[in-house]
């Protein structure tokens, strides 16, 4: 049983994450910028007023703490860059540090071309602010996140929404985990499935990684 900060855990993706990891006998802490909105997540949780961008905030949850997931939304463009340089700035050199795991974005994944979906001509352009974001977030991830442990998880570029836990997924690398049909599809639940999997059974240390069918 590991102790889990979720960051973002009344969001989309961080819901689940949260529920499928009570559900597998983990203690999980849900940091949320506003505890009042949070009455749908399992009684088992301890909600608690955290965010990712505060070294505050994270310096404060990281006592005891196995693993810190960070699930935070929003568009705006700079927020997932300063969650992970802050982050990695509050547990470098800290002992037993949590290890982070950053829930970022599927356009940051590579073509068959080998360029970035983000980079795509047809990539829709109300998500290119957001894109980027994540994307920095991972370029610091990989650059300058020395000292700590870290994994940046990244759904379909294309074919992720909510929908049924399976429980089933493939994984990859840089590049879409595809089907025979070239489709690249995930719901959030097995998201959270393959999130809380690695967490239990660490396989993809100081690495990207993403999931599909």
């Amino acid at each position: 049983m590991s102790n889990i900060v979720v960051f973002g855990a009344g969001g989309t993706a961080g819901s689940r994450i949260t529920a499928e990891a009570v559900g597998r006998g983990h203690r999980v802490t849900a940091a949320v910028r506003r505890p009042e909105a949070t009455s749908y997540l399992p009684p088992a949780v301890t909600v608690v007023t955290g965010d990712a961008t505060s070294e505050r905030s994270v310096r404060e949850l990281a006592p005891d703490t196995d693993v810190m997931v960070v699930a935070i939304g929003g568009g705006e463009h700079g927020l997932w860059l300063a969650a992970a340089y802050n982050l990695v700035g509050a547990l470098r050199g800290m002992p037993a540090a949590p290890r982070i795991i950053h829930v970022g974005g599927g356009s940051t994944l590579l073509t068959p071309k080998g360029t970035r979906y983000l980079d795509e001509p047809d990539f829709p352009e109300e998500y290119r602010e957001s894109a980027m974001g994540q994307a920095e977030a991972l370029d610091f991830y990989r650059s300058s996140a020395d000292g700590v442990t870290w994994t940046y998880v990244s759904p379909p570029p294309l074919e992720f929404h909510p929908g049924e836990r399976t429980g089933h997924y493939r994984t990859g690398g840089d590049e879409p985990v595809t089907d025979r049909e070239g489709r690249s599809v995930l719901s959030y639940e097995d998201l959270a499935v393959a999130i809380v999997d690695e967490i239990e059974e660490p396989r993809h240390e100081n690495r990207r990684f993403t999931a599909a069918y």
